[in-house]
């Protein structure tokens, strides 16, 4: 079985490229053929609630929080993110409910992926009219993820778009609530070269009377929310053209109280509470903060938490137990996770500017701090990675890579742009710099050279982050 469904993953991969592997020329615009699919399938996603999350960064920490806060209400939460780091299985993964059996750290896991039997069953009864329509990689992992909650008779499902979201595969769905997380510069080339061009594209996940939850908003994008939120709602008869009844669907989680299932937050509960999570990082309290607000903004809308039978499950107490547990309750990777101890190894998927900033900024405070960092990084070739190295922390010795991936950058080229910062991205000697082919070689390199109280942070694209976590020296956990 093992042998076989590898064998039909890889096959999944050469018939239909994903965006992960060669990038732009896998991106297909456009809903027709999903629509068309999801007919043929039933419209899988009718058969339970949705909410939708858009962003340039943070989009799967709130997925997996959204999803583990709605477990703790006594649902079964389905979850479709992406990419996956080391099983293609890990796109799509069901979250118990609360009640139903023991949670992070027990013996059985709070969470299940989609097996390796249902995707070999999806594949065959559907390739034919996937190859009939000419079905992209995500499409069809879209669809497969859809028809997996259905027959798992899920309560929700959390959807995470994959790019953009106007005409994103995911976009055929019509949620319970849209949640954007925030807007920054990436894939400008498909999405558009500015911020309020890009927020347009995210935008396009905002549906006629659905509410939306905006993470983290600026003077510059907030009209190209709320020029949509109103033209999309203005037609609809039961708002009558009042502007301000439109407009109230719209929320800002920056401007919205605290409060965790209708009870008050101080700030200095948020704080806490931020503080015990298990998915650590200084940009994470925008995240919950979300999270937060979207689970306020449920409740308010019609008892938007509640099943077809009126079930409902335990209050603040629980959700916020399983808030701070989530990568446990969700088996979450990749996000300031912890692999070793002494030497101390982080790995981190954040690969853009927008999302390396607070990362690099928490390596300077480290070195500053007089401990020393050794950074592994490496990147695709597609990003702004000028942008992402004017960035990097001064003082860290620097390890470029590159995975294994055709969209990879070399190291070497990675260092000529680094070479051309003006005063920032360069570490304060140039010895300290230096070129590794191949991530498990690089992984290995910064062992050997780190003592055992220097931390070693692994990160610039999921690759790099996939390539490091399969390496044997860091599978037994903290040591």
């Amino acid at each position: 079985m093992t042998e076989r469904y590898e064998d039909t993953i890889k096959e999944l991969f050469s018939r239909h490229p994903s965006f992960q592997s060669v990038g732009k020329p896998a991106y297909k615009p456009g809903l027709g053929s999903m629509e068309v699919m999801d007919g043929l399938l039933g419209h899988p996603h009718r058969k339970y609630r949705c909410i939708h999350v858009a962003g340039t960064n943070g989009k799967g920490s709130v997925s997996h929080m959204l999803a583990a806060a709605l477990a703790a209400q006594g649902f079964k939460a389905g979850l479709y993110t992406s990419p996956h780091l080391l099983d293609f299985r890990e796109r799509m993964r069901v979250v118990a409910p609360a009640e139903s059996g023991p949670r992070a750290g027990a013996d059985a896991p709070a969470f299940h992926l989609i097996s390796r039997e249902d995707v070999l069953d999806f594949l065959g009864r559907w390739q034919a009219d996937f190859d009939r329509l000419g079905m992209s990689f995500f499409e069809i992992t879209t669809l497969m993820a859809f028809d997996w909650f259905a027959r798992q008779k899920v309560d929700w499902a959390v959807i995470e778009t994959g790019l953009g979201g106007r005409l994103d595969s995911t976009n055929i769905i019509r949620p319970e609530l849209s949640v954007i997380t925030n807007i920054g510069l990436d894939h400008c080339d498909i999405l558009g070269g500015t911020l309020p061009e890009i927020a347009f594209e995210k935008a396009g996940i905002i549906k006629p009377r659905v509410p939306v939850v905006i993470g983290e908003g600026s003077p510059e994008i907030n009209p190209v929310f709320e020029k949509k939120v109103l033209y999309t709602n203005l037609p609809e008869p039961s708002f009558g053209g009042d502007r301000n009844r439109i407009m109230s669907l719209l929320h800002y989680a920056e401007k919205e109280p605290l409060s965790l299932d209708g009870a008050a937050l101080t700030e200095a509960e948020f704080e806490a509470m931020l503080g015990e999570m298990d998915l650590p990082g200084t940009y994470q309290r925008a995240n919950l903060r979300t999270v937060l607000c979207a689970l306020n903004v449920l409740e308010e809308s019609a008892g938007k938490v509640q099943v077809a039978d009126g079930r409902r499950g335990p209050a603040g107490a629980k959700i916020r137990e399983e808030l701070i547990h989530t990568a446990g309750v969700t088996g979450f990777h990749g996000r300031w996770e912890r692999r070793l101890a002494r030497p101390e190894v982080i790995c981190d998927i954040g690969h853009n500017a927008h999302g390396l900033r607070q990362n690099f900024a928490r390596l300077q405070s480290v070195i500053d701090s007089g401990r020393r960092v050794i950074l592994v990084y490496g990147s695709v070739s597609d990003k702004d990675v000028a942008a992402a190295v004017s960035l990097m922390p001064r003082g860290a010795q620097v390890i470029l890579t590159a995975a294994g991936n055709p969209r990879a950058m070399r190291p070497e080229a990675i260092l000529a742009l680094m070479e051309g910062q003006p005063g920032g991205g360069i570490p304060e000697s140039a010895d300290a710099i230096r070129c590794v082919p191949g991530v498990p070689e690089a992984v290995r390199t910064a062992l050997e050279s780190a003592g055992p109280e220097d931390l070693i942070y692994i990160g610039g694209s999921s690759y790099i982050v996939a390539e490091a976590l399969a390496c044997p020296e860091l599978q037994n956990g903290e040591n």
